[in-house]
């Protein structure tokens, strides 16, 4: 019997297919370099949350020491720039909710409404056609909105309320509402869409209409999506600056009636980073107060839709 005989410089040198599958110093570095450029990146998004968080929590200190939690939490007027100065956080939280709450009045429904027909009733042609152009209104400046709501909005309101002011909740939180829309529809869209057809096909089978699998098939199947949805339009509506500031007012007022002027914490934040308060005064850490707030009412929410998302999550 013959035995084979190894080439000797195959054996030492080894194949092609061999050779690419040894250790290669330059690759190996440039995958080190792209891992840890990748780690930089979510590294910085982290420091970033933390160093606002910092910032807001050092700043508000500062300020509770002159200020109790209890007077902070349950006085009635907030006028911190007055001399009978009063530092109730309740006024502009007031505000905040009732021009969130038309926001959200206008844009949950609308939006829903949107993503169930594109999602479940639109041709092809019209979907390509009329997503692009809804999430471009999504991209308009706020402050185009703030003047839209401010010189077309309200005197329309005026027309049907003849005693609306010139300024008012009602005008902020409606254009608001168009505002989020797109945030809306699209996220419970791609929810809707991410459905597997087969549930749908299942519910054509059992003599179901089209509306009917989308409300109580597809939808419900698309729940954690949706209430994500819902929480970034909340979040949105919440954290909404120049529309507010422009048409809703700057003067803190504890009401719950969308048709009166107030002022939210946004735009309170707004009103007095533009003015000439010195740095350390305690009118300057009012702002720094009042964005802690609003970042623990927007920690609420996003907890919330965690919560949502994880109890109704579909796994298909």
């Amino acid at each position: 019997m013959r035995i084979p005989i190894h080439n000797t410089k195959d054996t030492l040198v080894g194949t092609p297919a061999t050779r690419n599958l040894r250790y290669d110093y330059k690759r190996h570095l440039k995958e080190r370099v792209i891992e840890i450029l990748l780690f930089l990146a979510a590294f910085f998004s982290v420091f970033i949350t933390f160093a606002i968080i910092y910032m807001l929590i050092s700043e508000s200190l500062v300020f509770f020491e002159h200020v109790s939690l209890r007077e902070f939490l349950t006085d009635t007027q907030w006028t911190p720039l007055f001399d009978d100065a009063h530092y109730g956080i309740l006024p502009l939280v007031s505000g905040t909710v009732v021009s969130s709450a038309v926001a959200l009045l206008v844009a949950l429904p609308l939006g829903t409404t949107i993503a169930i027909y594109l999602s479940e009733f639109a041709p092809f042609t019209v979907r390509e056609i009329a997503k692009p152009f809804l999430e471009l209104l999504g991209g308009i400046p706020t402050v185009v909105y703030g003047y839209f709501a401010l010189l077309f909005v309200t005197p329309l309101l005026q027309m049907l309320i003849p005693d609306l002011p010139g300024f008012s909740l009602l005008s902020a939180g409606l254009v608001m509402g168009i505002m989020i829309i797109p945030y809306v529809s699209s996220m419970t869209e791609d929810a809707m869409r991410s459905v597997p057809m087969h549930l749908r096909e299942g519910s054509y089978a059992m003599g179901a209409t089209r509306f009917q699998t989308a409300i109580k098939v597809v939808m419900p199947a698309s729940l954690s999506g949706i209430a994500a949805a819902y929480i970034l339009g909340i979040s949105r509506a919440v954290g909404e600056t120049m529309v507010v500031a422009i048409a809703a007012g700057m003067q803190p007022n504890l009401t719950w009636d969308p048709t009166e002027p107030a002022a939210t914490i946004t735009a309170y934040i707004v009103q007095v980073s533009l003015g000439d308060l010195p740095h350390g005064s305690i009118g300057y850490q009012t702002i720094f107060a009042a964005g802690l707030t609003l970042l623990l009412m927007t920690l609420a929410f996003n907890i919330l839709g965690h919560l949502l998302r994880k109890y109704y999550r579909e796994v298909y």
